[in-house]
């Protein structure tokens, strides 16, 4: 028989009691015709991964929990819905894995999911659950596409992508690292194919203008992350002619027209159209040859191996259009075909990666602007600044730096060979994908080439059963496979379906509409529903997706805004990034990992072994068992949780071994909300001890009945308590979540053994709860409360109980502390003294000087 008390801390039967409970009375409910003030909180969209959650992803959740909770508190109508991204290739990947539907395998994944998310006591409003691959949400997302059609906003084109074999798709530039795929290690090829584009580059003056709006709040350097990726640019676009070839010319873009006189020569990307063209037949086969080694690269190596500056000469010149001057045309994989114009005017005497490329190519390098005497532009590039004048720039010399800016811009437009001109980094959006798990596109092509939108009372268009996930021989998307489906007869003629997918972006570019009015057949969201919701108050998610995902979300937004479909233009007000948390990870010297359950740490046997990370010797005391059980010695190195490292930590496991409240009050204790942290089960053996504190304050373990409250709460412990109120509310508007927990221990602490006040004890069980709401509400009921805890109001701070009654006073003897004593803020002088002899137990005939320092210290001068 156990020895434990009868009735002890149980949270294992308290927390499955108010999850059933707060389902069953749909307390977390979202109203739309609420005439309370508003407040929206998100997560960032989830997708169902194989391996379900680990307990990294709580964080965000658990942030947005305490929030949410805090608002119902104050008054506020709270939506803070939850749903699954749950298109996209990995579930295809496993169904060709499996021999299973995509589907089957994302249903699955998501119930799991639920049961993860549900165990950890989260207040999502799930009446509002959206799935991107329900008919019901697609049908829109499918609608809101042809908007993006009929506007002009959406176009097919012949464009460069990466072209994956294995996985019989087209990868997003950042899927492909060193020509392989990153999620497969498949290796991949450049092919011009038919996409589907989103022509996002018409908004990208809106989009950097919204990150000006003094409404949102953001961190600045993801705002900046923004605008480096949309990247403006202002300047001129010229034309450069053959020399010989008046019919052949190509354009480029400057930000620098003023520096046009010193550029001696130019350069092209490996794609450009007029580069078979102007090689000459002695450098046509190093040209080639050149073209081709560049085509198998992806551009982020291209820019990232800049710093060989490879390139070749094409063998023809150019005119330069301010001096007359020829200058070689060379062919240079650092120039990409989809930036700009895809050529350059090189400026080596103004331009650190011009003057490289000059230097190593032996090429010239001029300045356009006068030298300080002494200086050597072959040597390094010169930065001119407003006492320099112009050289080299014909009639334009002995201009300043705007003055010839402006001049020489004039010029080029008078002569009709250039214009004033603003460029963006940002291109538009490739939207398709040759995958089957995706949204169809609601598009017809007609057997003269037409293309046309499905009529909206034919939506949606559902995705087709295929027997294979795999392209078809002729090189087809999946879907080409589902013939009845793609073949549409109207009026006597065949239509064709189009057969790519949309990415699985799509989805997630517009999910927080629908979470406003989730189940409206009649549109995608109603007028009255974003009326009412407006933006998102806060949204928390992690940095990863600080440019692509946020940058195509707002796009759409400002789109249906132009449309009036929205009545604002920023979805998301308040944008904060959680830290990652990592997990340490144990690897042998052969480079298998071992789960952290399953090595141990033997501090008294340490073992030189060569670290399987950095091939350099290491002493460890970490051991793990082989499949033969021998123990072998594994290094310890912290690492992004996960499978590839084997040291995910499943959040159910921790669920059953300390309860849910203690997982998440020790995510929100680890550190600050914004920081990365390592992980450590064992840190939340302090915080169940925490809660057993708490319960045993409030609940006699013997008999399970509430303890009697005390008629008045110590004055040291209400103190705390008003501490812990104030920081609590603070703490959570700053999302500051950690040091509230720290005030509240505290309160917990003081009080000992002793049971506050009634009033008291409520109050600390109301700013508990955001944090633990399970025995929040557990003691909230027995404390006699019939009704759910979630609408009580918050605690207000009572600032008389912050002043202090007593203040502390340090004795000294000879200038070295003694010791201290507290004394009544309000006592005199010689109040003091006394307390201060009695406390330094001094003979009176020993005592010289008696100093004191009034509300700091008492000094005696001894003999």
């Amino acid at each position: 028989m156990s020895d434990a008390p009868a009735h002890r801390y149980l949270p294992n039967t308290i927390e499955p009691k108010w999850q059933a409970r707060w389902e069953r009375e749909n307390v977390f409910a979202a109203h739309n015709d609420s005439d309370k003030p508003k407040y929206y909180a998100l997560c960032m969209f989830p997708y169902p991964s194989g391996t379900g959650l680990h307990v990294g992803h709580p964080e965000s959740y658990t942030a947005i929990d305490i929030v949410s909770r805090y608002k119902r508190m104050q008054g506020f109508n709270v939506l803070n819905p939850f749903g699954f991204d749950a298109f996209g290739l990995p579930a295809e990947r496993a169904a060709q894995r499996e021999g299973r539907h995509p589907e089957g395998i994302t249903r699955e994944r998501m119930e799991y999911f639920r049961t993860q998310v549900k165990s950890l006591g989260f207040s999502f409003d799930w009446n509002r659950e959206v799935v991107t691959c329900d008919v019901d949400y697609y049908h829109w997302t499918q609608w809101l596409f042809t908007l993006f059609f009929e506007r002009g906003l959406a176009y097919l084109a012949e464009v460069p992508v990466w072209w994956c074999e294995a996985q019989g798709t087209v990868l997003a530039n950042e899927e492909v690292v060193d020509n392989r795929y990153v999620e497969t290690g498949d290796p991949v090829e450049r092919r011009y194919m038919r996409q589907w584009m989103l022509r996002i580059t018409d908004y990208a003056e809106s989009l950097l203008e919204g990150l000006d709006d003094p409404s949102l709040d953001w961190p600045e350097g993801l705002k900046d992350m923004q605008r480096a990726w949309i990247g403006k640019s202002t300047g001129a676009q010229l034309s450069f002619v053959i020399d010989g070839h008046d019919d052949l010319t190509f354009d480029v873009f400057t930000t620098r027209p003023d520096t046009l006189g010193a550029a001696t020569y130019c350069v092209l990307a490996p794609e450009h159209e007029l580069v078979a063209a102007i090689t000459t037949d002695d450098q046509r086969e190093v040209v080639t040859t050149y073209v081709d080694a560049a085509a198998a690269k992806s551009e982020r190596d291209r820019q990232v191996g800049e710093k060989d500056k490879t390139g070749v000469f094409t063998g023809a010149y150019a005119i330069n259009p301010l001096n007359g001057r020829k200058v070689p045309v060379w062919v240079a994989d650092y120039v990409l075909a989809g930036y700009g114009t895809g050529a350059i005017m090189a400026v080596p005497g103004h331009d650190e990666r011009d003057h490289d490329f000059a230097t190593v190519h032996g090429l010239p390098i001029e300045s356009a602007y006068t030298l300080p005497e002494g200086f050597d532009i072959g040597a390094g590039v010169f930065l001119a600044t407003e006492t320099q004048t112009t050289v080299n720039s014909g009639q334009f010399d002995g201009l300043g730096q705007e003055e010839a800016k402006q001049a020489i811009t004039d010029y080029l437009v008078a002569e009709g060979i250039g214009e004033a001109q603003t460029n963006y980094r940002l291109r538009d959006w490739l939207f398709s994908r040759q995958r089957y798990w995706g949204e169809p596109f609601p598009i017809l092509h007609g057997p003269n080439g037409e293309i046309v939108t499905v009529p909206d009372d034919a939506l949606p268009v559902e995705l087709p059963h295929v027997d294979e996930y795999r392209p078809t021989d002729a090189g087809e998307p999946p879907l080409a496979r589902a013939t009845e489906w793609v073949n549409v007869t109207i009026d006597g003629k065949t239509w064709k379906r189009e057969t790519n997918t949309m990415p699985q972006w799509a989805g997630s570019c517009w999910y927080w509409l629908r979470y406003m009015d989730p189940h409206n057949d009649k549109a995608a969201w109603s007028n009255e529903a974003t009326e009412y919701w407006q933006a998102v108050d806060l949204y928390i998610g992690g940095v990863e997706h600080a440019v692509l995902h946020l940058l195509y979300a707002r796009f759409w937004n400002h789109v249906f805004h132009d449309l009036g479909l929205v009545s604002v233009r920023e979805p998301f007000t308040r944008l904060f990034n959680q830290g990652m948390i990592l997990a340490n990870a144990y690897r042998e010297r052969n480079g298998k990992y071992h789960h952290p359950n399953d090595v141990v740490n033997l501090q008294d046997e340490p073992f030189e072994m060569v670290s399987p990370w950095t091939q350099q010797p290491v002493v460890t005391t970490w051991y793990a068992t082989d499949e033969h059980g021998k123990r072998v010695p594994v290094e310890e190195k912290s690492g992004k949780m996960g499978k590839s490292l084997n040291n995910a930590v499943d959040p159910m496991d921790i669920v059953a071994s300390h309860g849910a409240d203690a997982l998440r009050i020790y995510e929100m204790f680890m550190g600050p909300l914004d920081q990365v942290k390592v992980w450590s089960t064992s840190g939340c053996d302090g915080v169940l001890r925490f809660l057993q504190r708490v319960w045993r304050l409030f609940i006699n373990d013997e008999t399970g009945e509430v303890r009697p409250f005390a008629s008045q709460t110590k004055p040291a412990a209400r103190k705390a308590l008003h501490v812990a109120v104030k920081e609590a509310g603070a703490g959570i508007e700053e999302l500051r979540f950690n040091t509230p927990i720290a005030k509240m221990m505290e309160f917990v602490n003081v009080c000992g053994p002793d049971t506050p006040s009634r009033d008291d004890a409520e109050i600390f069980v109301r700013i508990l709860s955001p944090w633990a709401p399970h025995v929040a509400e557990e003691l909230w009921e027995r404390f006699g409360h019939t009704e759910s805890l979630t609408f009580e109001p918050w605690p207000a701070v009572d600032e008389s109980a912050l002043i202090d009654d007593e203040i502390t006073i340090v004795i000294q003897i000879k200038g070295k502390k003694k010791t201290v004593i507290q004394v009544p803020v309000d006592a005199d002088d010689d109040t003091i003294l006394q307390a201060a002899r009695d406390a330094a137990d001094l003979s009176p005939d020993n005592v010289i000087k008696e100093i004191l320092v009034p509300g700091r210290l008492v000094n005696f001068v001894t003999k």
